[in-house]
């Protein structure tokens, strides 16, 4: 719904809200020394997004990526979606494919607010948070009975259908939640046999309570539902394959929250999530199974954190907690499993009325890997009423995956084998007792020692600048991600494919610049951009090219060249540029409002051209090339209850089948929202 009383707060509103990701206590936004930004429910609204996935693709520094599954993750500061750890009402979502969680399995109609913080977050929230978080927050009641139903109809036949019911009752608080968002797919190689995307059905349940014993003892209970079923198609070896996809993810979670003072805080929680997927791919006709999938990831984590305010903006924190995760999937021997106790700490104080600082760490110990540390320092300081700098600095890191471990999988088609770390000596024996192994190129002591964790040093530095109608805030970051974990050739097969395992590699850096800024042009428009500069590389590869070690041939003159550095683009999958524009226009006397919103990405590589006898990405290799995607927006209010909202997305009709199959083209869509 469209509050015709909020219609104008779109800039105020959002600088003011408070946020709890950055430091696990509430804090109001702008007074963060940590790059942290929100996008408020009203952005969420008046944009037309129905999930997560479509609202974080318009942010600055945050592009959706997809892997080999059309799974779509996020890549933030150039850092990639495997370490971003994706929370809701801060706690951790599991079910990542090839290292990308989901976003699209996320439904936007219950949230309150999305707090994005970017660089090492392990300091409060240990591995998957090397690169930063994001944090859901969905709806809370703080009034009488609220509810409103909602259905928006697009492009493909594709419906979002929501209803959110909410009330307190004296102590008591609820709030009630459903979406189900039905797609008959789309096709963008009508030529060909098969859709590019397959007709989908899936539906989210969520509630959630809270009750107040008194003043001092409140508790908070929620649970959530999500499954989906999807038809699968395959055309292959001149055969149509045909099946079916299904997930299913369950959370719960129930935290109790006592004050025994005004000044102490502590929170007792316990946590629970499933998350399974299963895929089944037949021949119709010959009734043979070509492919058949199961991965079952479970994930218990009880925690207690306090924080006690010694005295005024002087604060407190300690945790401590343990996790226990398991993991039962096809190419797994048996279920694994990982436990880990960890406790963290972090001091905010004001040594100074204009000076922030926010020390914090976190120690890991964990059953699989070596025992880890993560600290880092955070301040913001003050120059004037309007503008203040801001630095932080810390280390993050992620343990390798349960993939990276135990994963034991040949492709049936091709023949190669790819094997997790910890079964590789096992199973590389047991392919040579079967014959299977032609050489094997890696000394089998060099397997022994544990695979280590990859680890980060992040910097951020940066300024805000803001008045009653401008804000500009810049912030330039560097990550440094060392012990890389990627695949090696480990021995040759008798068939002439490769076997492949896990090892930690050189060092990758990603730096670059970010620039966010709104102006209120009047009243009722609000104009708002971000920019991105990036570059992400390998350390490694730029040590070689000194030494001229690296050659490619020129696809024009066919002439082999020595390459230069300046001949090296980075890593996959990197844009050098990213753009975003956003127009905000409210319409009091209509008691409605338009979006407009420009996003521009430019060129990027996806493989690297080995034609030229070399295994990096530079300017020789193909690319993607650079594209923008214009999304706009109406929505108008009928007697404060009935709401109208039209728009397009992809309004040029932009398409790139062979490289980005999730853009599906132009989109129309229209949606009606009844409160009551």
């Amino acid at each position: 719904m469209i509050a015709k009383k909020a219609l104008d707060s779109i800039p105020s509103q959002q600088l003011e809200e408070v946020i709890i990701s950055a430091t696990r206590t509430e804090r109001q936004l702008s007074s963060l020394p940590l790059p942290v930004s929100l996008i408020a429910k009203k952005q969420i609204i008046n944009t037309g997004t129905i999930r997560l996935n479509e609202i974080l693709n318009e942010q600055t520094g945050i592009i959706t990526t997809s892997d080999e599954s059309g799974f779509e993750g996020i890549q933030m500061q150039g850092i990639s979606s495997d370490y971003i750890m994706i929370l809701i009402d801060g706690v951790p979502l599991i079910g990542r494919s090839a290292g990308n969680l989901d976003l699209s399995r996320l439904s936007v109609g219950n949230i309150k607010q999305i707090e994005v913080v970017k660089g090492p977050s392990s300091s409060l929230f240990g591995s998957e948070a090397l690169g930063g978080i994001i944090n859901i927050i969905t709806e809370s009641p703080n009034e009488d009975f609220q509810g409103n139903i909602s259905h928006r109809i697009a492009s493909f036949n594709t419906q979002d259908s929501n209803l959110t019911m909410k009330q307190r009752i004296n102590k008591l608080r609820y709030n009630f939640f459903v979406n189900r968002l039905f797609s008959e797919g789309y096709d963008l190689r009508p030529d060909t046999p098969g859709q590019t995307v397959n007709p989908f059905e899936n539906y989210t349940f969520q509630g959630k309570v809270w009750y107040e014993f008194s003043d001092n003892l409140s508790i908070f209970a929620s649970g959530r539902y999500y499954f989906q079923d999807q038809d699968l198609s395959l055309f292959f070896d001149d055969t149509t394959f045909e099946g079916t996809s299904d997930l299913n993810e369950m959370n719960a979670q129930i935290r109790l929250d006592h004050l025994p003072s005004s000044a102490l805080k502590i929170q007792y929680e316990l946590y629970y999530t499933n998350y399974k997927a299963s895929e089944l791919l037949t021949d119709p006709i010959n009734i043979t199974i070509l492919s058949q999938s199961s991965f079952d990831q479970h994930l218990f984590r009880p925690e207690v954190r306090g924080t006690y305010s010694f005295k005024p903006k002087n604060d407190v924190t300690l945790g401590m907690g343990w996790n226990n995760e398991r993991l039962n999937r096809t190419f797994f021997d048996q279920e694994v499993q990982f436990n880990a106790q960890y406790a963290f700490a972090q001091y905010d104080f004001h040594p100074l009325n204009n000076l922030n600082i926010i020390i914090g760490a976190r120690f890991d110990n964990h059953s699989e890997y070596q025992s880890q540390f993560s600290p880092k320092v955070s301040f913001k300081y003050d120059l004037t009423t309007n503008l203040s700098i801001k630095t932080s600095t810390g280390y993050g890191y992620k343990a390798p995956d349960f993939r990276q471990l135990y994963f034991d999988f040949t492709n049936s088609a091709v023949g190669y084998t790819v094997l997790g770390y910890n079964v590789t000596v096992a199973k590389l024996q047991e392919l040579v007792n079967l014959d299977q192994i032609a050489d094997i190129v890696v000394d089998p002591n060099d397997l022994t020692d544990p695979l280590k964790p990859e680890n980060s040093i992040g910097f951020n530095f940066g300024f805000t600048y803001k008045d009653k109608k401008f804000l500009l805030e810049t912030n330039y970051f560097r990550n440094e991600i060392e012990n890389l974990i990627d695949t090696r050739v480990i021995a040759r097969k008798t068939n002439g494919q490769n076997v492949f395992s896990y090892t930690n590699f050189n060092t990758v850096f990603t730096t670059g610049l970010e620039i966010n800024t709104q102006y209120k042009l009047t009243k009722h428009i609000n104009i708002q951009g971000g920019y991105q500069l990036l570059y992400a590389r390998d350390k490694d590869v730029l040590d070689r090219l000194e030494k001229g070690e690296f050659f490619a041939r020129n696809p024009e003159t066919l002439e082999t060249l020595r390459l230069q550095k300046s001949d090296y683009f980075g890593l996959l999958n990197r844009s050098r540029h990213t753009i975003n524009f956003k127009l905000f226009c409210d319409i009091p006397d209509l008691n409605a409002n338009m979006s407009l919103r420009i996003n521009y990405r430019s060129k990027y590589g996806l493989l690297n051209n080995t034609e030229g006898g070399n295994d990096i990405l530079d300017i020789y290799d193909p690319f993607v090339q650079g594209y923008a995607v214009t999304n706009v927006t109406l929505t108008k209010t009928f007697y404060d209850r009935y709401t109208l909202q039209t728009g397009v997305n992809n309004l040029f009709d932009y398409t790139d089948i062979q490289n980005i199959p999730n853009l599906a083209g132009r989109q129309v869509y229209g949606k009606i929202n009844i409160q009551f």
